[in-house]
């Protein structure tokens, strides 16, 4: 097994843990027999099991397909084409993923910058692109003769744009007031707390207040391309109700899962890898007795770096979104 530093929190499959954790994982065979999906992950091949999901069960979507590059996801190898190879690709299984989703439903994909027009425009010929999201991702080496890749994009599309779910209240940012005004000696558009003086913003389409997971975080896996909870959290938050479903064909290591139900939305989730599967079902029933999210507090994003740890720990039995009953409930 491999050797860990002390502090390293990353999450792993012990030895005797596999036959246990995909006991409640569904199979191909269960998708095509009609079994229930609903908060549920698939280990499967999706193009295998794509045309036996059933219609309009989904409120949102998530979708972090490979990226056109070459990566070796735990033995199984994606290899880079060229870019109208890749768009055949997202075309062979994006219009048939879309038929899950209900009408009025959200989609967000998941891109890089080589891969991002080829996404844009397979996703324009199916959906109605509304904004493109820029958020930074910080970790990363740098190049000799390059500018140093650390940027992600996040196309969020609709079916009807003149019907669809989103709750701005739910994703507004906590900002630092640099220079506090006040009108009539009390403070204007901002409030005063014991982390300091604090406004709270509308979110933009460039975030720069995401933590990509590294090995002294709880939330991270061996996954080479792990997205954040927090990154998902908005997402989810901001695009599906409470009680909705959210819907992952590329689920990974289970951060789409394991984000919804923290927050009080059902989820299913579909991954080739039995590992990744694993680790998705560990994560979950982890997410039974914690529900943090790392920069999610009391309801409200903080920026990076600026919510005050003290006061987590004191308050480290409340729930991530201020809900008293959540912890109590079951989905």
């Amino acid at each position: 097994m491999r050797q860990r530093a002390e502090r390293n929190r990353t999450l792993y499959i012990e030895e005797g843990e596999r036959d246990n954790l995909l006991r409640g994982v569904l199979s191909a065979q269960d998708v095509r027999s009609g079994s229930n999906l609903i908060d549920k992950t698939i280990c499967a091949n999706l193009m295998e099991i794509i045309d036996s999901l059933p219609s309009n069960f989904a409120d949102l979507l998530v979708i972090d397909p490979p990226y056109n590059l070459s990566k070796n996801y735990n033995g199984l190898k994606f290899q880079q084409t060229s870019d109208e190879e890749y768009i055949d690709y997202v075309e062979s299984w994006l219009p048939k993923i879309l038929k899950t989703l209900k009408p009025n439903g959200s989609i967000y994909i998941c891109c890089d910058w080589k891969s991002t027009s080829a996404i844009y425009r397979t996703l324009s010929k199916h959906a109605v692109v509304i904004n493109r999201i820029t958020w930074q991702r910080e970790k990363g080496r740098g190049a000799s003769k390059n500018w140093k890749n650390c940027m992600e994009d996040i196309w969020f599309a609709v079916l009807d744009d003149k019907n669809y779910y989103f709750d701005l209240e739910a994703v507004k940012q906590k900002r630092k007031v640099i220079a506090p005004y006040r009108e009539n000696g009390k403070p204007k558009d901002w409030e005063a707390s014991e982390q300091g003086n604090y406004r709270l913003t509308c979110p933009s389409n460039f975030w720069d207040d995401i933590t990509v997971p590294f090995w002294s975080m709880p939330e991270n896996t061996d996954h080479p391309t792990q997205k954040p909870e927090k990154l998902i959290a908005k997402l989810i938050l901001s695009s599906c109700p409470v009680g909705g479903v959210v819907f992952d064909p590329f689920l990974g290591s289970g951060t789409t899962s394991v984000v919804a139900k923290k927050l009080r939305r059902h989820y299913c989730g579909v991954e080739i890898s039995e590992n990744y599967c694993c680790l998705a079902e560990k994560r979950l029933a982890l997410a039974d007795n914690n529900k943090n999210i790392q920069g999610y507090y009391n309801g409200v994003f903080w920026e990076r770096n600026t919510l005050n740890e003290q006061s987590v720990k004191r308050n480290k039995y409340q729930t991530v979104d201020n809900l008293s009953l959540f912890a109590a409930t079951s989905m």
